[in-house]
């Protein structure tokens, strides 16, 4: 009893938070809509949601369980001032090398603000480490495998969700370089340590990739299991004439598609098998913002940013990457 009552008070408000608006989603939907459907309650449909989230669940574990493996080898193994000796001076040099990064060492969302803050901490410019937070978790061999294997018939929206979100990732990295000038960090942000770069002995820092590949497993995988119940119930009880007429309109397919991502606070390596599932009710532009916009802004990540950055400029950053990933998909979508 003694040790549950010490976890709870050792929980911050930014671990509870994340997993509450996507849970109280399905309360309120359990309590309004539910009793006013309750044919939808019969074998079949139940059938049909037990199989759907069965099979997005076990499609996208092998991702997110890799991810979790590489991003831990990453923070075991690679200190964060070799990579701060790599980047280069120049403003357009060292944004396509933040870019790079991410296809280099594939970090996932979750754990890309820690890393983020050790970097700036160790000299990394602000405007590249927003580029690293923006496209690190989308242009990496891991997500690009996941989303080829979740799109096998629509293989051109890989291609295009790596094109967008390196796009996206340069063009705000070069307005922030030319608008932003002081120092958009909280005051009472402390320079970090990592604790694993202090135990040389191989035996402890495989140790160590063992229990942060644990750790990081099993906190994106609250949020997959979420997304995966919510993506299910979509498909299964909502009436499939309401996703088509959400679908056939132009900018309310994209709005709900951006909205659901932020919601779900999906890992990189597991929402494309969540938006494939959507492939036949919304248009291919629609999927496509939902995969650029979900890694580079959610629920949970929006609070970590706010409590990384000043609110004034998380907020100029919010505006950037939901307008960028918006005018990116639309003019996306007139190629795929």
């Amino acid at each position: 009893m003694d040790r549950l009552i010490r976890t709870l008070t050792t929980l911050s408000p930014l671990k509870i938070l994340p997993p509450l608006l996507p849970i109280s989603f399905l309360i309120i939907i359990g309590f309004i809509w539910v009793p006013n459907q309750l044919e939808l309650l019969d074998n079949a449909y139940i059938d049909t949601f037990k199989t759907g989230f069965i099979g997005i669940l076990l499609e996208a574990l092998p991702f997110v369980l890799a991810g979790a493996l590489l991003s831990s080898l990453l923070r075991v193994f690679i200190p964060d001032e070799m990579i701060s000796r790599w980047i280069p001076q120049q403003a357009l040099p060292a944004i396509l090398f933040a870019c790079l990064l991410g296809i280099i060492f594939p970090v996932c969302e979750c754990g890309m603000i820690p890393l983020v803050r050790r970097l700036i901490h160790k000299g990394m410019p602000v405007y590249v480490a927003i580029v690293f937070i923006l496209s690190g978790p989308i242009l990496n061999p891991v997500v690009y495998g996941a989303t080829l294997t979740a799109f096998r018939n629509h293989s051109e929206l890989a291609y295009a969700r790596m094109g967008l979100a390196f796009a996206v990732a340069c063009i705000i990295g070069l307005i922030i370089y030319a608008t932003v000038k002081k120092s958009p960090i909280r005051l009472s942000v402390q320079r970090e340590t990592d604790n694993t770069h202090h135990n040389n002995s191989r035996g402890g820092k495989l140790a160590a990739v063992f229990v942060h590949t644990s750790d990081e497993f099993f906190e994106m995988g609250k949020y997959l299991i979420i997304g995966c119940l919510l993506t299910s119930a979509i498909q299964t009880f909502m009436v499939q004439d309401s996703l088509a007429a959400i679908g056939d309109k132009p900018l309310g397919s994209y709005f709900f598609m951006m909205g659901l991502a932020f919601v779900l606070s999906l890992c990189s390596t597991s929402d494309a098998f969540v938006a494939s599932t959507f492939v036949h009710s919304f248009p291919a532009g629609a999927l496509l913002a939902f995969m650029v916009f979900g890694p580079m802004l959610d629920f949970k990540n929006s609070l970590m940013l706010l409590s990384l950055f000043k609110t004034k400029f998380a907020l100029y950053l919010f505006f950037l990457i939901f307008s960028s990933v918006f005018i990116g998909a639309v003019f996306m979508s007139l190629w795929l």
